[in-house]
């Protein structure tokens, strides 16, 4: 929100604050005394509001906020200055700058043929806009939380009974300038008028220049003078004895006689001339201004009561800012009598202590059925006119529509009635004791008080002799309680404590006093009585032990004991309560602490069966790969004359292999992982732990592939000699087999070691033969429709192999539609072949979906 620079407010004046203070009044035999806001301190913070306010019309807002016992009303109030501290503690920008004063132009328009100075017509203008920028503000959709208005219904409430008077504005801004002043573009006349004054001041000055330089040259005046105006007319600063020297017309002396002021003749008829022009230029400006007023009168009410709008809109606003120097919260209200307070404070007491370096004691207590009153007994300056006074202010407050200083999760409901009974009245002229002013306000509780009554009154029944004003203040409490009240009363008769003790609805409250450093500690404790200290707080002062002594052997051992027995009443109970707080934080900690071992316990559930299936996934993975890579073995084999009985063999062993570990999968659970799974498992994790790493004769990948060179296919393990290099093509020897093959699928490779096993799978002339006449026959095409899911793949497989010794570049695999397994399958194997660069359905008039066109790399 933007800052606004604080402006002159015009004084409100008696009629004003009588205004003021007489519905104060009226509304305000809902409490009582009359000085009710003096004594609990909330005139200070009225006052703090109207401060705050930067117009006149919202500080007679703040001048006339009263107390209201209507839910509905405090809702709303508290609900706008909640909304409008948001605001401020927010980076959204409210375009609500100092509110003006335009009441007493409105008033002036009012009348037939007055008018507004051009000044006074700026200033409504800025209001107007500023009404109209507030209204869009509230009704401007917000690109996160949807419109402005949803996000602060009360605000948006307020402001939708604001108008925007564009024509109005176009009208005032077409005359004035943004310096107040009437632009030369008025009209026409108005703007030849200022043409012909500026041309004739202009003219006016050329000859006073040449008077000037004449009159120096004629040693009449100095250089350095310079022309002056008088009565709107320029002259010439000339010592007196010179005057008949300069011929011209007089029209000022200075102050002491010697210098004399001349209009010189020669300038005469142009002053004239250009004071024409200025009378005419200001007769036409006022016909402007007139005829501007003339387009506004008849919105006067219109914009009186949008500037009505925005003086409520800032009033609000002030009394955020102040709940934002305090901060007040906004608790949570109830239609019926309440009071749960939490952390609740004077805010008179917090600013000031606040100036000092203190921090104020937060007050927390609760009012409700059971426990409708509640009676403070303790130290004097112990703090419990401070507890009345805290209680009465927060409350106050909320009725009235301002954020309480407690916290969010206070409850806080509706009372009819606040009355008071705090300080001495007594009065000469009225002829009042102490006594009696308090005797007039209990009689006053007890002909008002009603359920929804909240009483607070200090030292019931003091101001006379003790054991009769003891007697009275508890036949006063005894009467108010049957009217089901809620209250709060201090003192310090031991009879009253011994009635909230077994009375029910009453109940006993404490004000702490710190016995080591004999001081009070300003903290209310609900439950027992408290002890007056009278003798720890004489010794304290340093009162004679004497007499101390004296005071104890007059009242008797029992009254002294008394109080010690209170003491130490109250501090047992303090420890238990800490005790009892102590247990609770364990059992709390300990809570906790099973709550995150359960949540552990859990993630770690989570985990290993997250584990389980990341293994079970990573050993399928793994099979498949494997099976890939055996199948290419086998091939291998048969290709080199192997017994095709150990084939079959080492197939069905592989098969069975791959069956218990598919098997296993579909039964293992968290608890029963497989052996073979457990085997992969552990080998693999031996693998990454303890990588073994074979010494082979370096190869250097980097150079050029000649001949001579072994080499090895990418997607192979034979070992071949290149026999020429033609190109981007090699002739490369696999044993007796020779095939020219793109460089590209080459990689280099040490020379392979001649073994009995490598001799006794050499390739054969026969095998050479029948690898030539497999090339003759290949075909780019390949059927597996009436395949099982195996056979198809296993053939796809060959059929791969073949397409890349043979150099093929496009295939085309017939599967046929049915349910797609079958094409599910073998594109799943084409998927993982690095020799197939991509591949896709055929055309529909090819085939469609029943085939699949498959480009190699």
């Amino acid at each position: 929100m933007q800052q606004r620079t604080k402006t002159p407010r015009r004084s409100i004046g008696p009629c004003g604050y009588v205004a003021g203070t007489f519905l104060r009044f009226f509304f305000n035999n809902m409490v009582y005394p009359s000085t009710f806001e003096s004594k609990i301190g909330f005139d200070k913070i009225r006052r703090a509001v109207v401060d705050k306010c930067s117009g006149t019309l919202s500080a007679e807002e703040a001048e006339s906020m009263t107390f209201s016992d209507d839910y509905d009303t405090v809702m709303r109030h508290l609900s706008q200055t909640d909304e409008m501290l948001r605001i401020i503690n927010s980076s959204l920008d409210l375009p609500l700058r100092d509110v003006g004063d335009t009441a007493s132009s409105l008033a002036q328009l009012k009348a037939e043929g007055n008018y507004l100075s051009a000044r006074q017509l700026y200033a409504l203008m800025l209001t107007m806009m500023q009404a109209a920028e507030v209204r869009a503000f509230f009704n401007r959709p917000d690109a996160g939380d949807g419109d402005e208005a949803e996000s602060f219904p009360a605000l948006a409430e307020v402001a939708s009974r604001l108008e925007a008077f564009p024509d109005l504005i176009g009208v005032i801004s077409r005359v004035v300038n943004k310096f107040g002043e009437v632009k030369d573009t008025a009209s026409d006349r108005l703007y030849e008028l200022r043409r012909q004054l500026r041309a004739a001041s202009g003219s006016l000055s050329k000859t006073m220049r040449r008077v000037l330089d004449r009159a120096v040259a004629e040693g009449l005046i100095d250089r350095d003078t310079a022309p002056s105006m008088r009565d709107g007319r320029m002259v010439i600063p000339v010592e007196a004895g010179k005057k008949r020297s300069l011929a011209g017309i007089v029209h000022d002396a200075s102050a002491t006689g010697k210098t004399v002021y001349i209009e010189p003749l020669e300038v005469v008829e142009a002053g004239n001339r250009i004071r024409e022009l200025e009378m005419d230029a200001q007769r036409e400006e006022i016909e402007i201004l007139k005829s501007v007023a003339a387009r506004l009168r008849p919105h006067t009410g219109a914009i009186g009561a949008s500037c009505r709008v925005l003086a409520r809109l800032d009033f609000i606003r002030a009394k955020a800012l102040f709940a934002r120097e305090v901060d007040g919260r906004m608790p949570i209200l109830e239609r019926e009598r309440t009071l749960e307070l939490y952390h609740a404070v004077h805010p008179q007491l917090l600013l000031s202590l606040r100036t000092q370096g203190k921090e104020v004691v937060p007050l927390s207590l609760t009012l409700d059925n059971n426990h409708r009153i509640l009676i403070i007994s303790g130290p004097n300056a112990g703090g419990k006119s401070v507890t009345l006074k805290t209680v009465g202010i927060v409350q106050y407050m909320m009725q009235c529509g301002m954020l309480p200083t407690v916290y969010e999760n206070s409850h806080m409901g509706i009372f009819r009635n606040i009355y008071v009974d705090i300080g001495d009245e007594q009065s000469i002229e009225n002829d009042l004791s102490t006594y009696s002013s308090h005797l007039r306000n209990m009689k006053y509780f007890l002909q008002h008080t009603s359920r929804q009554t909240l009483i607070l009154a200090d030292e019931m029944g003091s101001g006379t002799e003790p054991q009769i004003g003891g007697a009275l203040a508890q036949a006063i409490l005894d009467k108010l309680a049957r009217t089901r009240c809620l209250g709060i009363i201090t003192t310090h008769y031991q009879n009253l404590k011994t009635f909230a003790g077994e009375t029910e609805g009453f109940i006993n409250g404490a004000m702490l006093y710190d016995r080591q450093h004999l001081q009070p500690a300003f903290q209310l404790e609900v439950g027992n009585p408290g002890s007056s200290f009278a003798v720890e707080i004489a010794r304290k002062i340093g009162l004679d032990g004497d007499v101390i002594a004296k005071a104890q052997e007059i009242v008797g051992s029992d009254y002294v004991n008394l109080d010690k027995y209170l003491l130490d009443i109250a501090r047992d109970r303090r420890y238990w309560n800490n005790k009892r707080q102590n247990i609770k934080d364990k059992e709390s900690r300990l809570d906790e602490l099973l709550s995150k071992y359960e949540d552990k316990a859990d993630d770690l559930k989570s985990q290993r069966n997250s584990i389980l299936h990341e293994a079970r996934r990573e050993a399928k993975e793994i099979l498949s790969t494997a099976n890939a890579r055996i199948e290419k073995a086998i091939r291998e084999i048969r290709e080199a004359q192997a017994a095709k009985d150990a084939t079959r063999s080492i197939r069905a062993d592989f098969d069975a292999y791959r069956s218990s570990v598919t098997d296993a999968e579909s039964e293992a659970t968290e608890d029963n992982v497989p052996e073979p799974l457990k085997e992969l498992r552990h080998k693999s994790r031996q693998r990454r732990e303890n990588p073994v790493t074979q010494k082979r004769p370096a190869v250097d990948t980097r150079r050029e592939i000649a001949a001579g060179d072994y080499v090895k296919m990418k997607d192979g393990n034979v070992a071949g000699q290149v026999i020429r290099v033609d190109g981007k093509k090699a002739e490369v020897a696999f044993g007796a087999l020779r095939m020219m093959v793109e460089i590209k699928k080459l990689r280099p490779s040490s020379a392979p070691e001649v073994t009995a096993k490598t001799q006794m799978l050499g390739v054969s002339s026969a095998t050479s033969d029948s690898s030539r006449s497999r090339q003759l026959n290949f075909k780019t095409e390949i059927d597996v429709r009436g395949m099982r899911g195996d056979e198809a793949v296993q053939a796809v497989m060959y059929f791969l192999d073949d397409a890349v010794q043979f150099n093929a570049t496009r295939l085309r695999i017939l599967h046929g539609t049915g349910q797609g397994i079958l094409k599910t399958l073998i594109r799943q194997q084409l998927q993982a072949n690095p020799n197939v660069g991509s591949f896709r359905d055929e055309d529909v008039r090819f085939g469609g979906a029943g085939i699949t066109v498959v480009d190699l790399v």
